[in-house]
């Protein structure tokens, strides 16, 4: 009976393989992979497990899985994309085009683009519906060049300040990463209900990375191993992960490039095969980060040789080699000498077929350079920019509510600094030249107009030792009746381990010193900018401070010493405008913290939800002037705490209610009453923590579980509810088993993770 069922599922398979079914744009997808599959050699199989540039693939003569766009003018790299898979599909065998893929963290990294706030400017909006919004426009400006999946997002946790891509980062909490994460894939993939049978046309598929716990490298150093036991790993890397992959559907999972517990994420089946396939039922294909793969042989050594390396990342889970061939052309002489099976290079070519024919490339239309200009930077896209900046700048402190400034009542404003008169977008830009975007100069200037004189002075370098500059400002400050001091650093452009410089790039004395692989040991401000600070205050003359950068920054000094502090990460295009909008107030600032300010790198790590032993049990503080314990010099207390962020109006939190003092497994639902209690109207991010106050393994002191930035006028107030289900109360278990255990709960409404406004505990019965 069995061969009988074979044998008659063979006969209508052969009929379709001479109509050449995996053309046919209304056959089941299914049916085009497998049709597709029965017609391909074994070396054509290999060569769709890997990569080339879109530039060389009409010359390369290989029907390749993966072309990357170059980092050029949107143009160019529409005509490329035409000329390769026009190509691919009309001048090779089986006519197979490729997935051309491109970076687009923070929009598209081409010429012309939009460019939007860093990513860690995005998770401190606390808004999910802008980033959703975000990523639909980046996916329309990347489909009309021919992008087909975006190498983006990351869903890596902020926990090392001194880790050079905490600016790729949303968030240090991994329900904040997971929900910001999920709105930029649903943006730029479509909603879920739509992708599990496609991509919509103007849609991009997404990359989730780095997978998993890669921004906790031993001692800051990007690529370093990472030392986690597996109950942190799931609790707080695998979480975002396991989130964007069940209820965002998430087409490609990226390894990291570090090794966790002695085993190399590229080559670590458990991660790659056992949680992310058979646990989670990730059915995308998993795509390597460049040279990862490759990585086995000579940085992590697992593997003596190239096909022992491919050996090992393919039956660990690797689907496709990026970013060019080198180790997985082996695949083929590994089948031939019977390691592998070609029914296991069936099933990830499959996987790769399937998102090929999911995302349309066989049947969508090449790249119509003449339209380009209907999809990218409009004003639309533009203005949508501009809301994200205003919403990410956090005003840390306000001392005497300097701020708002009133070009009424001020002559003269300084604005120094080393980014001043420099953008600075970050990581995965193309450009940083002035031409692109908006200085905060530029953006003060535009607002006073006549109304203000601008005093400017550079001051000093970002990482520049010269101190000559600090005169002239000094000089500035003295004719102005208040400073915009505008510190930071610059990051890495253009993306990747040691890539060089990009177009507009400023002078050679100011290092990178933030991006990938840039690390540092010294989270204090860079240089000379904290004497530049010094000398201004001197003068006695009143100063905001605006940050400008990729990561927390140790400022005790600036915190005891300036009048106002922004926190402005790389604000994007629109930054300058934003950051003169909220220092005037024609914008209310909303920004939250989405990563603890610590006090030193010596203080690392300091994430709020640390578990109850983490601050020591002496609880003696102590200072240089009178030493204790649990610091002998100094307190373990952050500068700012996560969620922390100021406002010009303020918000009274009131009526706490949760349905029962005790719940089951409907779960509890928690509300509080929410009030605007000034005179102009502002948006506030309300936070809802929990504790679970006696557990069998040990839990944090409070994890967020959710949170809703709203809109007040003045003297409005609106009721925030939260339905918490079990399972957002559970654990890793001591046989490493999730349950939610039975036992009294702590809900918290807090306006910070340590401004708590109000708790009401409930208990949890199980049933």
């Amino acid at each position: 009976m069995k061969r009988a069922i074979i044998s008659l599922f063979a006969i209508p398979l052969l009929f379709c393989a001479s109509a050449q079914t995996y053309k046919d744009a209304g056959a089941p997808v299914d049916a085009r992979v497998e049709d597709l599959l029965s017609r391909m050699t074994l070396e054509e199989k290999v060569q769709q497990l890997t990569m080339h540039g879109l530039g060389a693939f009409p010359h390369i003569g290989e029907v390749v899985g993966v072309c990357d766009s170059p980092f050029e003018g949107l143009e160019l790299i529409a005509n490329q994309s035409k000329e390769a898979k026009k190509h691919a599909k009309e001048k090779t065998r089986l006519g197979i085009p490729p997935i051309q893929i491109a970076e687009c963290l923070h929009g598209l990294l081409a010429y012309g683009a939009t460019i939007y706030p860093q990513a860690i400017a995005q998770g401190s909006t606390w808004n999910p519906e802008l980033i959703e919004r975000m990523s639909a426009q980046i996916a329309e400006e990347a489909s009309s060049v021919g992008v087909d999946q975006a190498l983006s997002p990351l869903f890596d946790l902020i926990r090392d300040p001194r880790y050079g891509r905490n600016e790729e980062c949303y968030a240090e909490d991994p329900y904040l990463v997971a929900e910001i994460g999920k709105a930029f894939v649903t943006g730029m993939q479509g909603k879920p209900e739509q992708t599990r049978t496609g991509i919509p046309e103007g849609k991009l598929m997404c990359t989730a990375k780095h997978f998993a716990g890669y921004s906790v490298p031993a001692a800051g150093i990007n690529l370093a191993p990472a030392s986690l036991g597996e109950r942190e790993m799931r609790t707080l890397h695998l979480y975002p992960f396991e989130k964007v992959v069940k209820e965002a559907n998430v087409y490609s999972v990226m390894p990291s490039y570090n090794e966790t517990d002695g085993i190399p994420a590229h080559a670590n089946h458990h991660l790659l095969t056992e949680i992310l396939r058979h646990e989670w039922g990730f059915e995308g294909y998993v795509f390597s980060d460049y040279g990862g793969a490759s990585h086995l042989t000579h940085f992590h050594k697992t593997a003596p040789d190239k096909k022992e390396a491919a050996y090992q990342a393919f039956t660990a889970g690797l689907d496709l080699e990026a970013a060019r061939p080198d180790i997985y052309p082996h695949i083929a002489e590994l089948v031939k000498e019977g390691r592998l099976s070609e029914a296991d290079v069936d099933v990830a070519v499959r996987r790769i077929l399937k998102a090929k024919f999911r995302s349309g490339v066989f049947d969508k239309k090449y790249a119509d350079v003449k339209n380009i200009k209907k999809h990218v930077h409009t004003p639309e896209h533009i203005a949508l920019a501009k809301t994200i900046a205003d919403e990410s700048i956090v005003l840390l402190q306000n001392n005497d509510n300097i701020l708002p400034l009133n070009p009424d009542k001020i002559k003269s404003i300084a604005v120094v600094g080393p980014n001043a008169n420099q953008v600075q977008y970050g990581d995965y830009s193309y450009t940083r030249d002035n031409k692109s975007g908006v200085t905060v100069l530029q953006g003060i200037t535009d607002l006073v107009g006549d109304k203000v004189k601008v005093n400017y002075a550079k001051g000093c370098g970002i990482s520049s030792l010269d101190t000559t500059g600090i005169a002239e400002a000094v000089e500035a400050a003295k004719e102005s009746d208040v400073v915009v001091a505008v510190l930071g650093e610059t990051s890495v452009i253009l993306s990747g381990l040691g890539w060089g410089r990009g177009p507009g790039d400023m002078e050679a004395d100011d290092a990178f010193t933030t991006g990938e692989g840039y690390d540092i040991t010294d989270i204090n401000p860079i240089g000379v900018q904290r004497e530049l600070l010094q000398a201004l205050k001197a003068t006695g003359k009143p100063i905001v401070l605006v940050l400008v950068h990729g990561r927390p920054w140790s400022i005790v000094w600036e915190k005891d010493n300036m009048d106002a502090i922004l926190e402005a990460w790389y604000p994007g295009e629109q930054g300058g405008n934003s950051v003169a909008d909220i220092i005037f107030g024609k914008v209310n600032p909303s920004g939250r913290l989405n990563a603890t300010i610590p006090q030193s790198a010596g203080h690392i790590p300091v994430a709020y939800d640390y578990k109850p032993s983490a601050k020591g049990i002496n609880r003696e503080p102590g200072t240089p002037e009178k030493p204790g314990r649990d610091y002998v010099f100094s307190s373990p207390a952050p500068v700012f705490p996560f969620g922390h962020g100021l406002s010009y109006t303020d918000f009274e939190y009131s009526d706490m209610q949760i349905s029962g003092e005790t719940f089951g497994n409907d779960g509890v639902t928690v509300s509080v009453n929410v009030k605007n209690t000034g005179s102009v109207p502002g948006k506030e991010v309300v936070q809802l923590y929990v504790n679970d106050k006696i557990s069998s393994v040990t839990t944090p002191v409070k994890a967020l579980k959710g949170f809703s930035k709203i809109s007040l006028a003045p003297g409005e107030s609106r009721r925030v509810s939260f339905t918490v289900a079990p399972a957002d109360l559970g654990l890793w278990n001591r046989d490493m088993k999730y349950v939610t255990e039975p036992g009294d709960f702590d809900f918290m409404f807090g306006k910070s993770s340590e401004n708590i406004q109000c708790m009401r505990t409930a208990r949890y019965t199980g049933e």
